[in-house]
């Protein structure tokens, strides 16, 4: 059986909703292993002086497997 964890992250691209969804996984998976999905609860943008958009904004839940003691002893050999 495994268990998964969800985990709320925050993330920003000058480029576009989508780069801040990937920027939020590539971040998350230098600590976080075995990612299954991303769920973009809320989108925004920061806009500059002269009413531009300067930032995509994401609000999302990660989710990932979490490893089991078992499975790093048999993975381990």
């Amino acid at each position: 059986m495994s268990i998964v964890k969800v985990i709320e992250v925050l993330a920003e691209s000058p480029k576009s909703w989508e780069d801040a969804a990937q920027q939020a996984v590539h971040e998350a998976s230098k600590t976080v292993h075995n990612i299954r999905s991303l769920y973009i609860k809320e989108h925004s943008v920061v806009l500059d002086k002269n009413n531009k958009i300067e930032a995509y904004r994401i609000n999302a839940k990660l989710s990932f497997e979490v490893e089991s003691p078992e499975k790093n002893l048999s993975a381990k050999g």
